[in-house]
């Protein structure tokens, strides 16, 4: 006598549930972490472009005698930046959209560090000092 059994591969509804249930529990758990990864990721980023506003800015005040109230326009620092013929309207911050007038950044005086017109000392803090 022949007896048949019959195996059926595949996975059950239940299976498959829990499966869905786990990958959703992970994903609730990673996003806040990804999302403030990604802010402080833009906020350096800011703070970076910042810093090479202000590098820029000391290195035509020295090279050219200026003072610490003189403000460079953006043709007068490109030189400096170090972007090839981009200028300032290639460093802009990655809150801001690049159309933004200065590319979000306010160069200000020789003496007067840089500032993002994006700050804000909560959401985006981005400062030098």
């Amino acid at each position: 006598m022949k007896t048949s059994t019959r195996y059926t591969a595949g996975f059950t509804l239940v299976e498959i549930m829990i499966v869905v249930a786990i990958i959703g529990l992970l994903a609730t758990i990673a996003m806040p972490n990804f999302v403030r990864a990604r802010r402080a990721s833009q906020t350096d980023a800011c703070i970076n472009n910042l810093r090479q506003i202000d590098g820029a800015k000391q290195q035509w005040a020295l090279e050219n005698g200026k003072i610490v109230s003189d403000v460079p326009s953006d043709p007068e620092i490109q030189p400096y930046i170090g972007r090839g013929s981009g200028g300032l309207g290639r460093v802009f911050c990655p809150l801001v959209l690049p159309s933004a007038p200065m590319g979000g950044y306010t160069v200000n005086a020789v003496g007067t560090p840089p500032a993002c017109l994006q700050f804000d000392s909560v959401q985006h803090s981005s400062v030098i000092f």
